[in-house]
């Protein structure tokens, strides 16, 4: 229905207006830390430094394009965005990048919300820019510079969990993080983040971050749905089964069962018929 087109048009917005966002910082970031850097004479600093802004560029008039009808996607999709922004920043440095995407097994094919899957990676960009920056001499004063970052997702039941781990002095701590607004980012969703320090081994960071955002009461109680999800709705607030919803939005049955699942959970009820009955309450019925 119109209000539903408003609803998903509206969170596209603000899904790109972030993304644009996340992009400059992460590319502030980026050119800092090529100008700090004192073993760069000022030539390759220089050379680095435009490669940087040239590349950031490119990336902004092609996310801007994306992300204006994005509203929903993979989670493998999503990580390999990530991966594609964070190899520009790390080149020219001394750090190897393993990257752990999400397998099959890990809900690589499962749809992840626009705000989501842009929170995770602003966390994840913030996190290893604060690995680099933040690193310094280990507890027994001699250097221990950062030579390795794994980065992995895990999309599990109701949540994706996003895990980055270095090598480095292990002396990272959290308020390095909360400079770069990681905590604020994950809260707004009901995320959470963990850091685990261990000095002369590296430093593991998990964030944490619900599938649904958290509905404040007497909130639209649809507004945490995709798109996807509201077109599953409206097709079962009218009576519809899954076999039937499948064959309308041209997806699997077990893809249906899934959505399903999701939108019982985030509009906070249990039972279809209650769902359904929301949908007629809130306008999602296309009618």
């Amino acid at each position: 229905g119109v209000l539903a087109q408003s609803r998903a048009a509206a969170a596209a917005r603000a899904t790109a207006i972030a993304e644009l966002v996340d992009a400059h910082g992460a590319a502030l970031s980026a050119l800092l830390g090529v100008l700090r850097r004192r073993d760069l004479d000022d030539p390759t600093a220089r050379a680095r430094a435009v490669d940087l802004a040239v590349t950031a560029l490119a990336e902004l008039r092609a996310r801007t394009d994306r992300d204006q009808a994005l509203v929903e996607e993979p989670a493998g999709d999503a990580f390999a965005r990530l991966a594609d922004s964070l190899r520009p920043e790390l080149r020219g440095l001394t750090v190897r990048l393993d990257l752990g995407p999400p397998g099959t097994e890990e809900g690589a094919d499962r749809p992840l919300p626009a705000d989501v899957a842009n929170t995770a990676r602003a966390v994840v960009r913030a996190v290893v820019h604060a690995m680099l920056d933040e690193q310094g001499p280990g507890q027994d004063g001699a250097p221990h510079p950062v030579r390795r970052v794994h980065i992995g997702w895990k999309v599990g039941e109701g949540e994706l969990r996003a895990t980055v781990r270095d090598d480095g002095p292990g002396v990272l701590r959290r308020t390095a993080l909360d400079a770069r607004r990681v905590g604020e980012r994950l809260a707004a969703l009901g995320g959470r983040l963990d850091v685990d320090a261990v000095p002369e081994w590296g430093t593991t960071v998990t964030a944490t971050v619900p599938l649904g955002p958290p509905r404040m009461a007497g909130e639209d109680p649809l507004y945490a749905l995709g798109t996807r999800e509201l077109e599953v709705l409206e097709q079962l607030a009218r009576g519809r089964r899954n076999r039937q919803i499948a064959q309308q939005l041209h997806i699997s049955e077990s893809t249906v069962k899934f959505h399903v699942a999701n939108i019982l959970e985030k509009v906070g009820v249990t039972s279809r018929g209650e769902a359904a009955a929301l949908a007629h309450a809130w306008g999602a019925t296309g009618s």
